[in-house]
């Protein structure tokens, strides 16, 4: 079983789905899909990955408070270890409003601290005993950047939807080995991704929604995959997280990068289909089954 440290990202969430998103008019909407829920990118990645059988630990900030239970409620699952440190903000919430095409504003009702009071020397003995280091961009999250580079850990991070100018990711960025992100704010997204293999990038990894994603490899390999059209959309919360999951465990195995993102366009597609952030029947048989079903 690899064992995965993942650092940053989780909140509760307030989800409001509508056909379409609603018009800057005022107006009563009387009908809409409404759930509450853990969120965030951390929370999606460790419990994806620990369905996929990954020893998963992993930390975050939460308040003191009944968001906290509620977060930590939803992360008691088999595999994955949750830490935390309490955030004086509170818990970070969020508000999620999605269209059928799974398009989402997203409103940080409660953001979480930035410079929270934590000792990151203690998370040296998950960063060593890990297989795999996942830092997200939660702001917290870069003050163990550096013990990552003392320790000769090997990064990986996901930008999300960066827009190849803001300053606020450039510390994961320079630090990060292998870089996932969207191209929902970056359409001219090749450019960035050949600069950083150029950089000394090990992989870097851009995902296009419908329109599938693309790999660039440090060989100056290009490869696209389109989505599977059979996975139908519920809720596109956790999607990118999901294919990034999903992409790691074929990586784990020693999958060729294309077959890793096979596997990713798999697990994103199942979490599409789920009103979670990740599909609840998930597991490596799941995932070998639709693998044979869809590529073999």
């Amino acid at each position: 079983m690899k064992k995965v440290f993942i650092l940053g990202g989780a909140s509760y969430n307030s989800v409001i789905t509508l056909d379409e998103f609603p018009q800057a008019i005022s107006q009563t909407i009387h009908n809409c899909y409404f759930d509450e829920t853990i969120g965030n990118t951390g929370a999606g990645k460790a419990l994806t990955l620990s369905k996929l059988g990954f020893n998963t630990t992993f930390h975050s900030l939460i308040g003191d408070d009944s968001f906290g239970e509620k977060v930590t409620s939803f992360l008691k699952e088999p595999n994955l270890h949750f830490i935390s440190d309490i955030d004086p903000n509170g818990t970070e919430r969020h508000l999620n409003i999605m269209n059928s095409r799974g398009e989402r504003i997203s409103i940080f009702v409660n953001p979480s601290s930035d410079e929270p009071s934590i000792k990151y020397e203690k998370f040296e003995g998950h960063l060593l005993d890990s297989d795999y280091v996942v830092i997200n961009i939660s702001n917290y999250s870069r003050n163990i950047l550096p013990i990552c580079k003392r320790l000769n850990k090997e990064i990986w991070t996901d930008l999300h939807d960066y827009d190849g100018k803001n300053e606020y990711h450039q510390d994961f960025i320079d630090a990060a080995d292998y870089i996932f992100l969207s191209s929902d704010n970056l359409p001219d997204y090749k450019p960035f991704m050949l600069k950083q293999i150029a950089n000394g990038k090990k992989l870097v990894v851009c995902t296009h929604g419908k329109d599938g994603a693309s790999a660039y490899t440090r060989e100056g390999k290009w490869i696209e995959t389109p989505i599977i059209d059979a996975y139908k959309m519920t809720n596109a919360n956790g999607a990118g997280d999901s294919f990034f999951s999903g992409f790691l465990y074929g990586f784990s195995i020693g999958y060729e990068i294309k077959k890793c993102m096979q596997f990713g366009t798999i697990t994103s597609g199942l979490c599409i289909e789920s009103k979670l952030i990740t599909n609840n029947k998930l597991s490596k048989a799941l995932v070998e089954s639709e693998f044979s079903k869809y590529y073999v």
